[in-house]
């Protein structure tokens, strides 16, 4: 069994935005285990293993060069299991603010074998944002 350390998380959570931020997908090899589960909302169909996560990100992004902000906060740690919590905002105001939480199970490697998001979207003229 693994287990976390928060500083390994933020680490981690630093390497995701700089892999979203870079072209391609080939860093998702260090951050994921080759049969990864990705779920990218709480009640659809998860993208599983690296092949599906690529072609996912790539299909999800504008492109390296896409504009936002992130911050991202640890909020809970157990075991092999960490939630994070992480707001995003994005320079064009169609993809506007959103807050998740992550919920993310490592294996021994410190690779991320599931990753769980539950987005939410800022409503419409903002709102609270503490």
């Amino acid at each position: 069994m693994a287990v976390v350390r928060r500083d390994r998380v933020e680490a981690w959570v630093r390497a995701y935005e700089e892999a979203w931020r870079t072209a391609g997908t080939e860093r998702l090899a260090e951050l994921f285990t080759a049969d990864v589960t990705y779920r990218p909302g709480p009640w659809g169909p998860a993208v599983r293993g690296l092949v599906e996560l690529s072609e996912f990100w790539e299909a999800e992004r504008s492109g390296p060069d896409e504009r936002f902000t992130m911050t991202s906060e640890v909020v809970a740690l157990d075991a092999e299991t960490a939630v994070v919590r992480v707001e995003v905002h994005y320079d064009e105001a169609a993809a506007g603010t959103w807050r998740d939480l992550w919920v993310l199970r490592f294996s021994a490697g410190g690779r991320c074998a599931l990753f769980e998001e539950w987005p939410h979207a800022a409503p419409a003229g903002g709102g609270d944002p503490t």
